[in-house]
């Protein structure tokens, strides 16, 4: 699964995890042979652990070497040495061979007692351990104070395997919680930076709404689910694994069992897999729709108000919205299935294993405390591939956000800067740009720029452009030049083609056919940091940032002056408005403007690509919502600010654009004319059209001229 791809990323926290997880599964799989050993050894045997007595009587040592012979015989001897009192005491010889020694006495002791029934394996240790106790009365040992020894030594132990088990627990979820905090950082961070770098074209493409939900939920579940893995995943196995070998070692006649629920469990998992991964693969993408109609909603809510649509939005959505929730249902109720059929199988192995050990019980084939284990390290087999099958709810859906997110990352912006022609050279163009157009960098890009300064000279060249490769042109065969310190206007009728053109030049798309210049030098030949080093650029829907009117101003620069800044909203006819807010240029400003009208939004955005002080400013039908005194002042002022740079406008008002050096008339995105505004007067039968359906032929200082 794609997830896996980003855990690898984090080998080291994996080894890590995987060392912990084992020392866990160490102490929790020691916790069920302690019990068995406080039911068997501490309770049913009065803590005596082995047949081989620490003391033996003379009589009962000579009654058990006569039983013996060959090599039990001389094991045995050398096992216990004559001590005081007459009494045999266990050597360290003894001590190391303890099971062996345990075999070998178990019958012989059993019978000195009168206890032995001919039995051999577990009964016939039983027989041992009963007559080991009578030889331990018969000394005058005190049982009960060695049963309490045992009990308490033995839940000690359990006491101190739990606390260091919870100890390996703990440092486990620390790990996986910063394994997982960490992927899910660098997704955020890598995803960012893709978007940050696409084009408009692939914004279009995913859709805003879209990203913002592979961002944010699509990424949270990749990290909850990393999360889990590392937590949950790896464990399972791991305990399962060990459960089957402690189960083989304890009853290994018992283990079909388990073996049969295995089987169960993930045959269960396995058609709920099937099942429900495609259904979450819509999941994901009605989350989208939900998302992208709320946006919408809330977006549009003054329009959505104004012609009284509230009813259809809310159909619109609770339409996208139930339509996610019956998908979400069917997944839901797939996976209610799991945890049932999961205690169903964990019962019923309970009930088998219970049933068949206590047959073996009552044969005295096992004990009662080795069944109590077994019954345990059973449970703990199905509880591992409980966890597994409690992952599988999430593993799907996390499957299918991990695919939705390389898609994102995996997606080449179309627009992009040069690459380098060898090892340590600068991209192809770059020094004919920097030498010819003196390129700003990103730290000189606020510089003042001396009054009178030269702009940059921006040329189109036979340029065609459609927005899809099978769309319509927007742009056909489009030539013009903007000269150097020239204003150049833009007009047309609506989608024409006029708002393309500054996107063009801004590279915000490339070129299908012909070519950009800026100084001579192809657009796409230039670093894109470079170019925009270059251009102010005012966008037609003028777009404030939350912060204040200052920080959005100085957006260019954070260390901009403040000087700078009120000259900006000077030039903009913005310092009035701003002088009359209560805190001036440090009050704030909503999220996209809102609190403050169109107007005012569009002069803030001019003034912030005044302050910008580039060698081109680009606006984009930025006068729309100013009247036309204010529209006037700031002509003026931009005139006299701009002296020097290349100024390109893309207006609907004739007003606005008559006193520009050139006028360029596109007409369904062809050039209709190129010229002044007398000469296209003159020649332009479109520019004429639009200038009369505007102003009066006297208004225009030239009537309707043919």
């Amino acid at each position: 699964m794609r997830v896996f791809r980003y855990l690898m990323q984090h080998k080291a926290a994996l080894v890590v995890v995987l060392a912990l997880l084992i020392a866990q599964a160490a102490c929790d799989l020691a916790l069920p042979n302690l019990t068995s050993s406080i039911v068997d050894v501490g309770i049913q045997q009065s803590g005596v652990e082995h047949v081989a007595a620490d003391e033996l009587s003379a009589q009962t040592h000579d009654a058990i070497a006569a039983d013996l012979s060959g090599d039990d015989r001389a094991l045995f001897e050398r096992s216990y040495a004559l001590g005081e009192g007459g009494r045999y005491a266990l050597t360290q010889a003894g001590r190391a061979e303890i099971g062996r020694l345990d075999a070998i006495m178990a019958a012989p002791l059993a019978r000195v007692y009168g206890l032995s029934s001919g039995a051999d394996g577990p009964m016939a240790a039983q027989e041992g351990i009963s007559a080991a106790l009578r030889e331990y009365a018969a000394l005058g040992f005190d049982l009960s104070a060695m049963q309490m020894r045992y009990l308490v030594g033995t839940g000690a132990a359990m006491l101190g395997l739990a606390a260091l088990g919870a100890a390996f627990s703990v440092a486990v979820g620390l790990v996986a919680a910063r394994t997982g905090g960490t992927i899910g950082r660098d997704l955020r961070r890598r995803m960012f930076g893709r978007v940050v770098a696409f084009s408009d074209a692939e914004i279009a493409r995913f859709s805003a709404a879209s990203l913002i939900s592979r961002g944010t939920n699509d990424i949270q579940l990749i990290q909850n689910v990393s999360f889990m893995f590392l937590r949950m995943v790896l464990y399972a196995p791991i305990l399962a694994i060990g459960g089957i070998v402690m189960v083989v070692a304890t009853d290994a006649q018992m283990g079909w069992i388990v073996a049969v629920a295995i089987v169960v469990v993930l045959a269960l998992v396995a058609v709920l897999f099937r099942i429900t991964m495609p259904k979450f693969k819509i999941m994901q993408r009605l989350i989208d729709r939900v998302n992208l109609v709320a946006r919408e909603m809330l977006t549009g809510l003054p329009v959505v108000r104004a012609f009284d649509r509230q009813a259809h939005e809310q159909e619109r959505f609770d339409a996208a919205s139930e339509h996610l929730m019956r998908t979400q249902l069917f997944t839901n109720r797939a996976m209610s299935f799991m945890m049932p059929a999961m205690m169903l199988v964990m019962n019923g192995v309970s009930v088998a294993i219970v049933w068949f050990g206590g047959l073996a019980v009552d044969a005295g084939t096992l004990q009662t405390g080795d069944l109590i284990a077994f019954i345990t390290y059973a449970m703990v087999i199905i509880m591992g591939f409980l966890m597994l099958g409690m992952i599988a709810i999430m593993l799907p859906r996390a499957d299918v956000a991990a695919e939705r997110v390389d898609e994102v990352l995996a997606c080449e912006p179309s627009v992009t800067d040069p690459q380098p022609e060898g090892a340590g050279r600068e991209p192809k163009g770059t020094e004919q740009m920097a030498s010819s157009s003196g390129a700003l960098s990103e730290k000189d890009a606020i510089r003042s720029i001396p009054s009178g300064c030269s702009g940059v000279r921006i040329e189109f060249r036979d340029v065609s452009f459609r927005y899809a490769d099978d769309g319509e042109c927007a742009l056909r065969d489009v030539s013009f030049v903007a000269e150097a310190g020239q204003t150049l206007a833009i007009v047309g009728g609506t989608g024409s083609g006029k708002s393309t053109v500054l996107k063009l030049i801004e590279r915000f798309y490339d070129v299908t056919e012909g070519a950009v210049l800026v100084d001579g030098v192809d657009v796409r030949a230039m670093r894109q940091a470079d170019l925009r080093a270059m251009l102010g650029y005012v966008p037609q829907k003028a777009f404030l940032f939350s912060g204040t009117v200052k920080s959005n101003v100085a957006y260019a620069c954070e260390g901009m002056s403040s000087e700078q800044v009120d000259a900006a909203l000077a030039v903009a006819q913005a310092d009035g408005f701003v002088a009359a807010m209560p805190e001036g240029a440090a009050s704030p400003i909503a999220q996209g403007g809102t609190n403050v009208s169109g107007g005012q939004r569009q002069r803030l955005a001019i003034a912030r690509a005044v302050a910008a002080d580039r060698r081109a400013l680009l606006l984009d039908d930025s006068f729309s919502a100013l009247d036309f005194k204010t529209d006037a002042a700031l002509r003026q002022a931009l005139r006299a600010h701009e002296r020097g740079r290349t100024c390109i406008i893309v207006a609907q008002r004739i007003s606005t654009v008559m006193g520009a050096d050139r006028i360029v008339v596109l007409d369904e995105g062809r050039v209709a004319g190129v010229g002044t505004h007398e000469q296209l007067m003159e020649r332009c039968p479109e520019y004429r059209e639009i200038a009369l359906s505007q102003l009066s032929a006297a208004e225009l200082g030239g009537g309707e001229t043919a």
